[in-house]
């Protein structure tokens, strides 16, 4: 048994021409174009790639600040948790630092949309700020401690808010 129409005049599949390859191959450069400039667009609006403007300035200070950062002997714990930013100084003894001037420059990893630098006031054995207004994602903390002699500690926490 067949399964042939019974009507010899009732179209059968189209035919593949050469227009319609044309189309299927255009259609698909075009896909693969779109693709490729929104990727670039994505790669080129965010996150420039640089952390400082002059590496090889920059380096030319690393050991003398990592140095002196070592020989202070503190130890520094932060984190974020409830809107609030802690961070907690304690000396070679243990006993947590007082009397320090500690700054946070709050800002995304990838960008400075939304940066901005907070004062963290001391409060029992920690330092704090209220950040609970912080948009929610990833967001890293560059953190500055000062004491009364001029010693500076510099380091930086990252966390989620939200």
């Amino acid at each position: 048994m067949s399964h042939r129409s019974a009507d010899p005049a009732a179209p059968g599949p189209r035919p593949l021409t050469g227009r319609s390859v044309a189309i299927i191959a255009a259609s698909a450069f075009a896909v693969i174009l779109s693709v490729n400039l929104t990727m670039a667009w994505y790669a080129t609006s965010g996150f420039p790639g640089l952390v400082v403007k002059n590496s090889y300035i920059a380096s030319q200070s690393w050991d003398r600040t990592r140095a002196a950062q070592e020989a202070l002997g503190w130890a520094v714990q932060a984190e974020f948790a409830n809107g609030v930013l802690e961070a907690r100084f304690t000396g070679r003894d243990g006993a947590p630092l007082a009397g320090l001037i500690v700054t946070a420059e709050i800002a995304r990893p990838t960008a400075d949309a939304g940066a901005r630098t907070v004062t963290l006031a001391r409060q029992g054995a920690a330092y704090r700020a209220d950040l609970a207004d912080l948009a929610e994602g990833r967001w890293v903390a560059r953190l500055t401690a000062t004491d009364a002699d001029g010693a500076v500690w510099t380091g930086h926490a990252r966390f989620w808010a939200g």
